[in-house]
């Protein structure tokens, strides 16, 4: 499948090892410096703007703005170098660089200067070496304040100096870039968390190596070419309702009958045959959608017949009541594939007995926790999910033997064999109440026609994504953006997607 892989920091280090043990090994900071340069030079410069600050940092990142900051001068480009490192504590490589910079006769100096005037900035501060352990002194943070201060476009070097590259975290401050060039491979850091807001456009130079071959990826990035294997087939004309399937969704209690709704409406229209609610509100059920009437409200008792239905999406306006509880169990112990949201994951984690009748499964199921659900799931906090991300769906799926989405800014899809898709799509639009009650309709419907899970999770998360960005473009913003929106727009761009995939069937 055409997907780019995406390592952790451990994984790229292992890999520049790999690498420089052979002999005659390609000169990977000449070429990382290099391929920094092109960017620099053909995106963020012109003739009317030839001025570029480049900052230079103490490790190999530096070394890589210093060749970058020797071609761009060779290529007529006036050049400021900030050298934040001392020369002679400089990696052999960078020292290297360094010398010939100067012997090219570059000049440096230690510090930003006051009243400086630049079109662009190369970031080399910092790359993949920060971690949780190993965060910027306050005079690199008072450094990049100045940086973002000067409203220049930014080239990040492999990473935005101060986000830490397998979390996407940002403790305290970080190069806000216009472009990441990012070296061998994506980083987790770079896709999911605070990254999104930092990294810009994202450029990867994987220096001729075929990183594949050397290290096999367990992280993948999900974009529009890694789902269109996993899209439904065309529908025959000598089909009907019961070919593509029969979902129920439980949840609608006592004020909450709103989540219920959106679920049930979105996996009507992203194709499910028949769709069935029960509700578990006391007061004020509805005897039909006046919205969508093709839904079907029956008594939550019904549900639990195995013959009745396909498939089960439990969760969406839940509640925490005993009814809740008793629903819950009694779907646990079915052989229905299930989709577990909201509530449902809530309970699960408040209750160990259903907490182990979930892990006891033979059945699919696919989580769909916030992070703060995902906290309540693993027993920590919320900050703790949010300070490896990438590890805690990647824990979620191995401790309940299940598919998962943590949502959030770079939603990640785990699998308990230990492999996660990092989503692409998607924006700030998303940050509304019910968005979550839709995607877990639209797995629901991908469930029930068929599709493996797997499948249904990845295409299901990417489509909610891509369907919000639709709608961006149309509103010209994320504002007001509303989850009953995203519905059509994700039934059109579905057909589109498979229409386009299988022209004349």
């Amino acid at each position: 499948m055409n997907t780019r892989p995406i390592y952790t920091t451990a994984e790229i280090r292992k890999i520049e090892s790999l690498v420089l043990s052979v002999p005659h090994s390609p000169p990977l900071m000449e070429k990382a410096g290099l391929a920094a340069a092109k960017v620099a030079h053909t995106r963020l410069l012109t003739d009317d703007k030839q001025r570029i600050l480049i900052l230079a940092g103490p490790g190999n990142n530096g070394g890589d703005a210093l060749v970058a900051a020797r071609h761009l001068r060779e290529w007529g480009r006036q050049v400021t170098l900030v050298l934040t490192g001392e020369a002679e504590r400089l990696p052999q490589d960078a020292r290297q660089a360094l010398e010939q910079w100067q012997s090219a006769g570059g000049t440096v100096i230690p510090e930003l200067p006051d009243g400086g005037q630049w079109d662009a900035a190369i970031d080399g501060l910092f790359g993949i070496g920060l971690n949780e352990t190993r965060l910027l002194a306050e005079s690199y943070r008072q450094l990049i304040r100045q940086i973002n201060q000067l409203n220049l476009p930014v080239l990040a070097l492999d990473i935005p100096s101060g986000l830490l590259s397998d979390s996407g975290r940002v403790p305290d401050v970080a190069v806000k870039a216009a472009i990441t060039t990012t070296f061998i491979a994506l980083k987790p850091g770079l896709l999911t968390h605070d990254g999104c807001d930092y990294c810009g456009e994202i450029v990867v130079c994987d220096l001729e190596l075929d990183v594949a071959a050397l290290i096999p990826p367990q992280n993948w990035l999900l974009d529009r070419a890694g789902i269109v294997q996993r899209l439904p087939s065309p529908r025959r004309a000598n089909s009907h309702k019961g070919t593509y399937g029969r979902l129920g969704i439980l949840g609608g209690a006592t004020g909450m009958i709103g989540a219920a709704l959106l679920t049930g409406r979105a996996a009507l229209k992203l194709g499910a045959g028949r769709v069935y609610l029960g509700l578990l509100a006391q007061d004020d059920v509805p005897v039909v959608d006046p919205v969508q009437p093709e839904l079907m409200l029956r008594s939550p008792s019904d549900f639990f017949n195995p013959d009745f239905l396909e498939g089960l999406v439990i969760g969406p306006g839940f509640g925490s009541e005993i009814a809740a509880c008793i629903c819950l169990e009694r779907a646990l112990q079915t052989c229905l594939p299930l989709v577990l949201d909201a509530d449902a994951l809530n309970l699960i984690a408040q209750h160990t007995e259903l907490s182990s009748a979930l892990q006891a499964r033979k059945a699919p199921a696919i989580l769909t926790p916030h992070p703060a659900e995902a906290a309540r799931l693993l027993n920590t906090s919320v900050t703790e999910i949010q300070r490896n991300r990438l590890e805690a769906a990647r824990n979620l799926a191995r401790k309940f033997n299940c598919a998962v989405v943590l949502k959030g800014a770079g939603s990640i899809c785990a699998f308990p064999n230990g492999h996660c898709h990092f989503n692409t799509s998607g924006n700030p639009g998303l940050s509304s109440a019910g968005t979550g009650d839709v995607l877990s309709g639209f797995l629901g419907a991908l469930l029930v026609q068929g599709l493996l899970p797997e499948n249904a999770l990845l295409l299901a998360v990417y489509l909610h994504g891509a369907a919000a960005d639709v709608l961006l473009k149309q509103q010209n913003g994320p504002l007001g953006m509303v989850a009953s929106e995203i519905i059509p727009a994700a039934r059109n761009l579905l057909n589109c997607w498979i229409e386009e995939e299988n022209p004349g069937w």
